[in-house]
Formats: structure tokens, sequence, C-alpha cells
């Protein structure tokens, strides 16, 4: 049975002006290479709701990257975990 790996949800993805809600950045901290997990499927599951979304790119260069939900996340995700789905 493979391990799930899990990323944490640091923050919006924020412009000067703008604040885009259904963009996040989410930290993987155990991955060397996360710009393999590029086009790879996340979810965020909040009690009985679950936010899926997509990595779409990646964000600076120490293992954040930027993924896009399907939906608006909420406030009380940042600081949560996500996991990758296959």
């Amino acid at each position: 049975m493979s391990e799930k790996i899990r990323g944490r949800i640091t923050n919006y993805h924020i412009g000067i002006k703008s604040q885009q809600s259904k963009e996040c950045l989410i930290e993987f901290k155990t991955i060397t290479s996360v710009g393999a997990l590029v086009g790879q499927k996340v979810v965020w599951v909040n009690g009985k709701n679950r936010f899926p979304g997509k990595i779409v790119g990646l964000h600076g260069r120490n293992g954040m990257v930027r993924v896009r939900f399907a939906r608006p996340v909420p406030g009380q995700a940042i600081g949560t975990d996500v996991e990758i789905i296959h």
C-alpha cells in the first residue's frame, strides 16, 4: 500500500490588489522534486465537503506549488492539510 502524500495550504494566491480564493499555495516538505507533481489532483476535506483541485504550477524554489480548486476554498483551510489523489 502506498503512502499518502500530504501538503499544507499556506496562503491564497494574492496579487497587489486582489486575492484569488480559488488558487492556493501549498507546501510539500517531504518531497524534494515538486516539479513532478504538476498536473496531479489534490483534495482538501472539510467534514463532509470535499474541495478537489489540480496542481497548475510551481511557486518559487522551496517546494511550493500553486493549486487551482474547482470552487473557492474558505479561510479556515489555511494551515490545514491536503492530499494527492490518484
